[in-house]
C-alpha cells in the first residue's frame, strides 16, 4: 500500500505540471495571435479615420480660407465707407460754396433732385464743375458700386462659411464616432494593444538605424542624391508628440499635418490632406527606390502618409491615441520625392 502510495503522488504532481504547462502555453499562442488580430479590425478602423480626418482637415482649411476672404473683405469694405464719408463731405462742402455764388444750373439741378445720390448723378453731367469736383463726384460713384459688390460678396461668403462649419461638424461627428467603435472593439485589451504597438515602433526604429549606419544604394526616380535626410532629422524632433486630428504642429499632428509641418522647415508647401499631398512630387510605387525624406503613402486616395527613414521604416503620426513614433513602411500603395 505505500508502494502504492509512493507511485500515485509523482504521478498526480506530474499531471497537474502537464496540465498546467500545457494550458500555459496553449493560452500564450492565441492570446498573442488575438491581439494581432484586434490590431487588424482596429487598423481597418484607422483607415476610415484617416479617410474621415483628410475629410475634416479639408472642410476646415476651406473654412479658414473664406473666414480670412470675409475679415479681409470686412476691412477694406470698412476703408471703403470711410473714404465715401469723407468724399461725400469734401462734395458737400463744394455744393455750399457753388450754391452761395448764385451758379443758376447748379439751383436747377438741387431743386430737381429728391436725395443725396441723384444729386451725385446729376452733378456728373454739369458742365460748370471743375476738374476737382469731377474727380470727387467720379470718387464717390466707384466707392459707391465698390460697397455694393463688397457687401454682395461678403454675404455670399457668409453662406459659404455656415456650409463649411457645418461640414466640419458633420466630419468631426464622424471621426468621433469611429472612435467610439474603436474604444468599443479594444476595450479591456488597449493595454496588450499599446504594446504590440510600442514594440513594432521599436523595431522600426532599430531597423532605421540599422540602415543609417549601413545604407543600402538606392535607384533615384527624378532626382539625384540621398534623398532629404534634413526632412528626417527635422521629423525626428517631433518624436513623441501626441497625435491629434486636424493638428499641424507644432505640439501635436495629424498624419499630413506631420509632413505639412516638417517640409514647411524646408519651404515646401504642402496641403494638408494625404490624398492631395499624394498627387505631388515625383510619385513611384517601388519601396527599394525610397529615399530618406520621401513621402510613403498609404490607399490610393491615401488615408495615411509618412516620412521614410530607410530600412523600410517611417516617421508617422498613426491615428488616435498615439504619439509621433517609427513605423513599418509595408503596406504602403506609393511615394512622393520633393
Amino acid at each position: 500500500m505505500k508502494g502504492k502510495r509512493r507511485f500515485i503522488v509523482p504521478l498526480f504532481f506530474a499531471t497537474l505540471f502537464s496540465i498546467l504547462f500545457f494550458t500555459t502555453s496553449a493560452s500564450a499562442t492565441p492570446l498573442s495571435q488575438q491581439i494581432r488580430d484586434l490590431q487588424k479590425k482596429a487598423d481597418a478602423l484607422y483607415m476610415q479615420e484617416g479617410y474621415a480626418v483628410d475629410q475634416y482637415n479639408t472642410a476646415n482649411d476651406q473654412y479658414t480660407t473664406v473666414m480670412k476672404d470675409i475679415a479681409e473683405n470686412q476691412k477694406l469694405l470698412g476703408y471703403a465707407q470711410f473714404n465715401l464719408a469723407v468724399a461725400d463731405s469734401n462734395l458737400k462742402k463744394r455744393l455750399v460754396l457753388l450754391y452761395k455764388e448764385q451758379q443758376v444750373q447748379l439751383l436747377d439741378v438741387l431743386l430737381s433732385t429728391s436725395s443725396f445720390d441723384a444729386l451725385v448723378t446729376q452733378l456728373d453731367t454739369m458742365k460748370q464743375l471743375n476738374a476737382g469736383d469731377v474727380a470727387t463726384v467720379k470718387t464717390i460713384k466707384k466707392l459707391r458700386q465698390e460697397i455694393k459688390d463688397r457687401g454682395v460678396k461678403l454675404e455670399a461668403d457668409k453662406k459659404v462659411a455656415a456650409g463649411l462649419l457645418a461640414q466640419k461638424k458633420d466630419k468631426l461627428a464622424n471621426i468621433k464616432a469611429i472612435e467610439a467603435k474603436v474604444d468599443r472593439l479594444i476595450a479591456g485589451k488597449k493595454n496588450q494593444l499599446r504594446r504590440l504597438e510600442a514594440q513594432q515602433a521599436a523595431a522600426a526604429r532599430a531597423r532605421a538605424a540599422a540602415a543609417q549606419l549601413n545604407p543600402l544604394p538606392n535607384i533615384d526616380p527624378g532626382s539625384a542624391g540621398g534623398g532629404r535626410p534634413e526632412v528626417v532629422a527635422i521629423a525626428q524632433r517631433y518624436l513623441g508628440c501626441p497625435y491629434g486630428y486636424g493638428d499641424s504642429g507644432p505640439s501635436s499632428f495629424d498624419c499630413s499635418g506631420l509632413a505639412m509641418y516638417v517640409y514647411a522647415q524646408i519651404g515646401i508647401s504642402l496641403p494638408h490632406n494625404a490624398a492631395a499631398q499624394q498627387q505631388m512630387g515625383t510619385r513611384f510605387t517601388d519601396p527599394s527606390q525610397a529615399l530618406p525624406g520621401d513621402l510613403v503613402f498609404f490607399g490610393y486616395p491615401a488615408y495615411h502618409v509618412g516620412i521614410y527613414v530607410g530600412g523600410g521604416a517611417m516617421i508617422n503620426a498613426p491615428h488616435s491615441g498615439t504619439v509621433v513614433s517609427y513605423g513599418t513602411i509595408a503596406g504602403a500603395s506609393s511615394f512622393s520625392r520633393f
